[in-house]
C-alpha cells in the first residue's frame, strides 16, 4: 500500500476508512496510558473490539499466522485509540513510535512470532507514515495472555507538549 507521507495522521484514518474502537478500559489496577513529559507509554491492548476479545487461542494451533497478524492489527488499533486519548484527540501531535512490544499466545513450536507482530507494526506504518512509525520492537511468544487472546501489543510514543 502506498503511504502518502505528506497527508497527517487524521487524514490517513479517514482515507483508509479506518474506524478506531473505543478506548479499552482495564479490569485490573492501571491506566490504559501514562505520559511523563513528551512520551506516552502505552499499556499491552489484546486484540479485542469495544470490550470483546475477537481472536482468542493459539497461533500455530487454532489460528494461523495471516490470523495472528489480523489480531496484532487489531491491538494496534487499541493502542492507537489510547495514543489518541494521551494526545487530547490529536495524532498529529505524534512525533515517533519509538518502541513495539508484541506478545503472541503460541504454540511452543511456532517460529514466526515476529511475523505475527508484523501485523501491529505495518499497521503503525499504514497510519502514522514511516519517518514516524519506524520503531525499535521485542517479539515473544508466550504460553497464555489475559482473556485467552492471541496477541497482546505495548507500545512507547513521543508526542509534542
Amino acid at each position: 500500500m502506498d503511504i502518502n507521507t505528506e497527508a497527517s495522521a487524521e487524514q490517513r484514518l479517514i482515507s483508509m476508512g479506518i474506524e478506531l474502537p473505543n478506548v479499552p478500559r482495564p479490569i485490573p489496577s492501571f491506566v490504559p496510558w501514562k505520559r511523563h513529559n513528551d512520551l506516552v507509554y502505552l499499556a499491552a491492548q489484546n486484540c479485542v473490539w469495544n470490550g470483546a476479545v475477537v481472536y482468542a487461542g493459539k497461533v500455530g494451533h487454532a489460528i494461523d499466522l495471516e490470523t495472528g497478524q489480523k489480531a496484532a492489527r487489531l491491538c494496534a488499533l487499541n493502542l492507537v485509540a489510547a495514543l489518541r486519548e494521551a494526545v487530547d484527540g490529536n495524532l498529529d501531535r505524534v512525533m515517533s513510535c519509538l518502541r513495539v512490544g508484541g506478545f503472541v499466545n503460541c504454540t511452543p513450536d511456532f517460529t514466526s512470532v515476529p511475523h505475527v507482530v508484523n501485523g501491529a507494526s505495518d499497521c503503525f506504518h499504514q497510519i502514522f507514515g514511516p519517518a514516524i512509525a519506524a520503531h525499535a520492537r521485542t517479539a515473544i511468544g508466550v504460553n497464555q495472555l489475559p482473556q485467552g487472546a492471541a496477541v497482546a501489543v505495548d507500545a512507547v510514543f513521543a508526542v509534542t507538549i
